[in-house]
């Protein structure tokens, strides 16, 4: 768990000292309603792990026990399809066993809840949009 809090505090931190180009960014004047694209959620809360290009190669890749899956060859790797459940189930509850990996991938629905307390809408959005990103992104 010190990991997962660890990882969470400095993950954009080391992303945007590492990345090449700028990540999206996404204003803190915005109302707490507000969902940026796939595109800008995954370079603030992925990038850093799964990296850039989303396959596996982030700055804190090296320092997880598990490697970070390639996120482009998702629909390869699940007969041809986009795994649309599988994907959303993993932003929303993160893994907590050795079966999809270490438990270094943090749950991103309690903290996408936490942008806006009042809504489940907000977070449900959130990670559809970030669903939707990556399966924009496959081989």
């Amino acid at each position: 768990m010190r990991q997962v809090v660890l990882c969470l505090i400095l993950l954009p931190i080391l992303y945007a000292a590492t990345a090449k180009s700028q990540p999206a960014r996404v204003d803190q004047n915005l109302p707490s309603t507000y969902v940026p694209s796939g595109k800008a959620l995954y370079e603030l809360y992925c990038a850093t792990c799964h990296g850039a290009d989303a396959r596996g190669n982030g700055p804190l890749a090296l320092a997880l026990k598990t490697p970070p899956p390639n996120l482009t060859t998702l629909a390869k790797r699940h007969g041809g399809k986009f795994p649309t459940e599988y994907v959303t189930r993993m932003l929303q509850f993160g893994t907590t066993s050795s079966t999809h990996g270490s438990a270094d991938m943090p749950a991103w629905g309690p903290i996408f809840q936490y942008f806006d307390k009042t809504s489940h809408e907000s977070a449900r959005k959130r990670i559809d949009n970030l669903c939707n990103y990556l399966a924009s992104i496959q081989q």
